[in-house]
Order: structure tokens, then C-alpha cells, then sequence
């Protein structure tokens, strides 16, 4: 397979570009928990446990930056902002369910 560039940064196989763009902690469960409604920034920090607010606004960012996720902000006092998944981002769940069923089931292995 031939390397792949995207902004700038070079990619050997497909499997390196999608956990850049969905890996670690908080990206996968952010996207978890929009899959069923638009949620404003304060539901997810509190749905969320042991996000920090500057990680919650940076993984936030760059969803929406590499089109997982849309943002609205409202011109009210105070501020409103909701997000909700794009295409794309509704095209991140079943990947996700999977991996999430596959953890579940490693934490049982380990448990038992």
C-alpha cells in the first residue's frame, strides 16, 4: 500500500490514520455520547468523567476539525453551544460499538 499524506503528515496503512484521528481517551466516547442527541458542552463534561475542561475543549476542536462532529454556537447571554455528529461521525459508531464490545470483553477475560 502506498503512504498516504494528509495535512502534512505521512501515513504507512489506513489502521495509523484512523486511530490519529479517533485514538486516545476521549474522542471515542465523546462521539459515544452523540450518537443519540446534540448535546451542549456542559452535558458532555458532566457526562464524562475525569475530562478536564481544557481536554474536553480540545478533543472537541479537533472533531470538529477532521468532520466528526458540527458545532453551533447560538448568539444568546450566556453562550450556547451544541454539538452533534456529522456524517462522518455517525459513520465512527459501528467502528466503535465493535471496539467497545471487544474491551468489555478483554475486561471480563482479565477480571475472570
Amino acid at each position: 500500500m502506498p503512504d498516504f499524506i494528509y495535512k502534512g503528515k505521512v501515513y504507512y496503512n489506513p489502521v495509523q490514520l484512523v486511530m490519529e484521528q479517533l485514538g486516545g481517551v476521549w474522542k471515542m466516547p465523546i462521539l459515544w455520547r452523540l450518537q443519540f442527541n446534540t448535546l451542549r458542552y456542559s452535558e458532555l463534561r458532566r457526562d464524562i468523567p475525569h475530562i478536564s475542561d481544557k481536554m474536553l475543549t480540545s478533543q472537541l476542536r479537533e472533531l470538529e476539525e477532521d468532520g466528526y462532529i458540527d458545532r453551533k454556537v447560538y448568539a444568546v447571554v450566556p453562550p450556547k453551544t451544541e454539538y452533534s455528529l456529522t456524517e462522518k461521525g455517525k459513520g465512527s459508531i459501528e467502528l466503535i460499538t465493535r471496539i467497545r464490545e471487544y474491551g468489555l470483553g478483554l475486561m471480563k477475560e482479565v477480571e475472570g
